[in-house]
């Protein structure tokens, strides 16, 4: 994405309304090198940042206050529910015990969220995890691996709680 017109998306934010001016938000956001679905509504206290490759489908919501970075590729599917206060990256590090600190070499892995998804309040989904289709997140959990369809996680770290049928 281009960083300067995503920065200007994020400024402009500050002054729209938080469930108003959908489609003039979806506009700034293809502005800005992401591309994006039909009727996806995006709160403006969102921040979404970094050069990577933004790709929401349909009927997709991102509520309030979510942070999305994005250093590599982050994929949002159709009629995904993406609660307040989530967030979700793409970067990290390589643990390097030889280093002056642990947190060695920057290295980003792209996030893919399926069809269908629902994540909760206060959820993580940090880099390299894949939501299949229809997963849930449960509020306040740290997704670290896979969530597999029709599955229900919680926790910290997120564990299976119970397959949906």
């Amino acid at each position: 994405m281009r960083t300067s017109l995503l920065y200007l998306y994020n400024f402009l934010n500050i002054f729209l309304p938080d469930t108003k001016f959908f489609k003039f938000k979806v506009f700034m956001l293809k502005l800005a090198g992401a591309t994006v679905g039909k009727n996806v509504r995006i709160c403006s206290s969102t921040k979404i940042l970094g050069n990577g490759k933004l790709t929401i489908g349909n009927n997709t919501w991102i509520g309030h206050e979510c942070m999305i970075i994005c250093s590599s590729s982050i994929t949002i599917g159709n009629n995904v529910d993406i609660a307040p206060r989530v967030y979700i990256g793409t970067g990290t590090h390589i643990i390097d015990v030889n280093s002056k600190n642990i947190a060695g070499e920057g290295i980003s892995k792209d996030v893919i969220i399926c069809n269908g998804c629902w994540i909760g309040v206060n959820s993580t989904i940090l880099p390299g995890v894949m939501l299949e289709e229809k997963a849930i997140v449960a509020a306040g959990s740290v997704v670290t691996k896979d969530v597999l369809t029709f599955y229900l996680v919680g926790g910290v770290p997120a564990k299976p709680i119970k397959k949906i049928t």
